[in-house]
């Protein structure tokens, strides 16, 4: 099951959010080390967990364990690339109504490595059809150089905004994705299609 949830604010009272932003402390903190803030010495929330941001959250149908999740922010908002790496895009960083930020892309460390490539396979199908259903015609973020040869290879559009650079100990770079007719299609031919039942706010499903 994904759940899409815009209250970050009141993540204390929400067993999705709290799920997810423990999960970000256990990989981008514990796992990683990267230097972020912590709440309650449990969640991982930063100065873009805002009214502003939304989140895709996926949730095992039995326990409603944390599975995988990720933030998007608008473009025309504070956002990591426009506020943080704008350097990365030597032609300015793309914003726009349309075009929304993904970050904090997470699985859950105590899966298997079979489980969390489903589970990633099933985000990444679910922020396409997210943007489909949403009007949103691209994503940008940023990357890794051995997160983005993955990110590439899923079947959908996506391109570098501009060469790697140095950033602690690996370089990252800026990255575009694409969302369009043929998206779809594209990652069902690299094996990524996924799609599950998305849980919007208030309970209503669609497939």
């Amino acid at each position: 099951m994904i759940t899409q949830s815009t209250r970050a604010p009141d993540a204390p009272g929400d067993a999705a959010l709290r799920a997810m932003f423990a999960a970000r402390k256990q990989v981008f903190i514990d796992l990683l080390k990267w230097d972020l803030p912590v709440l309650d010495g449990r969640f991982e929330i930063d100065y873009f967990d805002n009214p502003d941001a939304r989140y895709l959250i996926l949730l095992d149908p039995h326990d409603l364990r944390h599975r995988a999740s990720a933030r998007l922010l608008p473009t025309t908002a504070p956002h990591l690339l426009g506020d943080l790496y704008p350097h990365l895009c030597p032609d300015g960083a793309p914003s726009g109504h349309s075009i929304w930020e993904i970050s904090r892309f997470c699985l859950d460390p105590a899966q298997t490595a079979a489980e969390r490539r489903e589970a990633r396979n099933q985000l990444v199908s679910a922020l396409a059809d997210h943007a489909l259903q949403n009007g949103i015609t691209e994503y940008v973020g940023i990357a890794d150089a051995g997160w983005y040869a993955k990110i590439s290879g899923f079947g959908w559009s996506c391109r570098a905004l501009g060469p790697a650079l140095a950033d602690g100990a690996c370089p990252i770079l800026a990255l575009s994705i694409r969302i369009d007719e043929d998206t779809l299609a594209g990652l069902q031919r690299t094996g990524t299609w996924a799609p599950l039942g998305l849980k919007l706010e208030g309970g209503e499903l669609t497939p």
